[in-house]
């Protein structure tokens, strides 16, 4: 099984617009250096033509240690509000340098409109460092309870 085969009720095109729309955060789950379970949320973006996840974080961030001791990881992007719905998976994670803070600036417009803001110009600054995390799921799986929600009105 792999995310262009999806199980659930969506088809991979399906997948592809929720993905590529939604602007939450995906959630991400990974081990730590000692193997115990650690999830963060991170903003995200979907190439759907790679068939991967792209996060970007600090260089110094907790996870990225983590996912040098263990790059498997498991995954859910959903809605926050009824009704819900939403990808989740398994599969595996690398970090790379993102020195030109490209994904960072991506992301920063996808999830905030543009890069006018006191946090987007903190998140930019050139004293920090910056790598991209690339997710490429193995397993994908679909859930959408819009139908069963309505009835229930």
């Amino acid at each position: 099984m792999n995310a262009s085969d999806p199980t659930g009720p969506w088809s991979r095109d399906r997948v592809d617009d929720f993905l590529a729309d939604a602007t939450v955060p995906i959630r991400l789950s990974c081990r730590t250096p000692t193997d115990d379970l650690w999830m963060l949320s991170l903003w995200y973006e979907w190439d759907a033509e790679a068939t991967e996840l792209r996060c970007a974080t600090a260089a110094d961030a907790d996870v990225v240690r983590f996912l040098h001791a263990h790059d498997d990881v498991a995954f859910e992007i959903s809605t926050n509000d009824p009704p819900y719905r939403g990808v989740r998976g398994r599969g595996t994670a690398t970090v790379e340098p993102d020195a030109e803070k490209t994904v960072l600036r991506r992301l920063i417009v996808r999830y905030l409109g543009g890069t006018d803001s006191e946090l987007a110009e903190r998140l930019l600054s050139p004293e920090r460092d910056e790598v991209m995390i690339r997710i490429r799921p193995e397993r994908v799986h679909t859930w959408d309870y819009a139908a069963r929600m309505r009835s229930s009105e």
